[in-house]
């Protein structure tokens, strides 16, 4: 049986203790209908939504509703395939990846509007200011306010274009999602109205 140095050893727990601590990190909250609870759990997120909110004007409420909607907080959720033959697993539905299902194209978009080119569809981080970043944009271009949520997300799932020509209209299904969007970011709201002043806004290591 081969021996190993101490230091093998202490280099391999470090190693083993950081794969942990990330795996934890990247696992979506307990509790995610709940805005005091997530943010206590992930004490860096309140700060990351803030600086989204403070930065381009879209309230955290907001932002937490719409990756609420779009992946439950999963950081690397991805559309289910289509399906060959009805059976055999195929290619995915469309490119939208990470917390907010942000499609290459709309990702590429910001990158090359905001010059955040190191940012990540599967950070908390980056996608929250994609979120604000888009609702801003939203805002100046079809003169929705940042605070409705209802109209933010049927922008968010059309595009602008889309929202533009009224395509939603013929979507029922969506309207009733843009609805729960916006009941979930007044739950979030009136949550954090009770907890806020006593979320940390300083630096977490995740």
């Amino acid at each position: 049986m081969p021996r190993f140095s101490k230091k093998v050893i202490f280099t391999g727990c470090l190693l083993l203790t950081a794969a942990v601590v990330l795996s934890c990190a990247n696992n979506p909250p307990e509790n995610i209908r709940n805005s005091c609870d997530i943010f206590n759990e992930k004490g860096g997120w309140y700060s990351d939504a803030l600086d989204s909110y403070e930065k381009w004007g879209v309230p955290v409420h907001v932002q937490l509703a719409i990756i609420y909607q779009e992946s439950r907080f999963v950081h690397d959720a991805k559309p289910p395939r289509k399906k060959l033959l009805w059976v055999i697993p195929w290619t995915r539905m469309s490119s939208a990846y990470g917390y907010g299902q942000i499609k290459d194209s709309t990702w590429d978009w910001y990158l090359k509007s905001t010059g955040n080119r190191w940012a990540d569809r599967d950070e908390f981080e980056d996608v929250v200011d994609f979120i604000g970043w888009y609702g801003s944009v939203s805002h100046r271009k079809l003169g929705i306010s940042k605070w409705d949520a209802y109209n933010q997300y049927l922008a968010y799932h059309e595009g602008h274009g889309g929202f533009k020509r009224k395509s939603y209209k013929k979507k029922a299904w969506l309207m009733k999602v843009a609805r729960k969007v916006d009941n979930r970011a007044k739950s979030y709201h009136t949550q954090l109205s009770k907890c806020e002043d006593s979320l940390d806004k300083g630096w977490w290591p995740f």
